[in-house]
């Protein structure tokens, strides 16, 4: 009689582990489709955006405000901002959220 307990207890083991597995698939899966993936597709965009800088696009920089871009090396841009032609500051391309080409006016 304990042989058979014992015999249906490990075939209801190996059922549960067979579950967990698929559970942890179904969150992996969960995470990959609605967290992963969308960021990836983010940063792919926000990288196609930095790259069609060009000068005298205006910019919205992360910290709230809108200037015009003069300059542009490799990481870094200057952008000038406010009526003021004095007012040039250097910066990273990650600082710019968003662009407005010139051409669009």
């Amino acid at each position: 009689m304990g042989i058979l307990l014992t015999g249906g207890e490990a075939a209801a083991g190996a059922g549960g582990g067979i579950i967990m597995i698929v559970y942890l698939v179904l969150i992996g899966a969960f995470f990959y489709f609605f967290m992963i993936r969308p960021q990836k597709k983010e940063q792919k965009k926000m990288a196609a955006m930095l790259s069609t800088l060009e000068v005298g696009d205006c910019v919205l920089t992360s910290s709230g405000f809108y200037g015009i871009i003069i300059d542009i090396t490799d990481d870094t841009v200057i952008v000038e901002f406010g009526n003021n032609k004095n007012c040039r500051i250097p910066m990273q391309k990650s600082a710019i959220a968003q662009v407005e080409k010139a051409d669009a006016e």
